[in-house]
């Protein structure tokens, strides 16, 4: 568990852009479960995407809110004095827009999805926690929830196969 640091709170967020982004509007202050909440912030997030952009706009945006993501973790962590603080859910938001963005349509394969992105992330099977460890920075922040997402997708795209059969 990612540990908490002591000047983690809502003036720390609101005191810097990079912050607020980082810390997902607030969703990385929740206790306890912050990449869940933070998750669960991207699905409305990819709603506008979807709603207002094309499929090419959307992957476009997404690829810049993962590099956005470097600086904004970068920054952040620094700030906080900790290398990859729980609080920093950008990753996940970016990551799993990415996920959303192939996943089939759907209330059941969104919650599949959004289950399997979080087991991923949580349980950080190889080469992910290696990852985790030693990439401390921004990059490395965005790095294992890519992974994550990426791992997501096989799973997904396997389910897809065999349901199509």
């Amino acid at each position: 568990m990612s540990e908490r640091p002591n000047n983690l709170t809502m003036a720390f967020m609101l005191g810097h852009p990079a912050h607020f982004f980082a810390l997902g509007a607030g969703t990385g202050l929740v206790r306890g479960a912050p990449g869940t909440a933070g998750t669960l912030l991207a699905f409305p997030l990819y709603a506008l995407l979807v709603s207002y952009c094309t499929m090419p706009q959307q992957l476009a945006l997404i690829a810049f809110a993962f590099v956005f993501g470097i600086w904004v973790c970068a920054r952040t962590a620094n700030d906080l004095g900790v290398a990859d603080p729980g609080a920093i859910v950008w990753d996940e938001i970016a990551a799993f827009m990415l996920v959303l963005f192939f996943t089939p349509m759907g209330f059941v394969w969104q919650v599949f999805a959004f289950l399997l992105f979080r087991f991923f992330d949580i349980v950080k099977p190889p080469p992910i926690r290696y990852f985790d460890r030693k990439w401390k920075s921004g990059f490395g922040v965005m790095f294992d929830d890519l992974l994550a997402a990426f791992y997501t997708l096989i799973v997904l795209a396997i389910a897809r196969s065999v349901i199509a059969e």
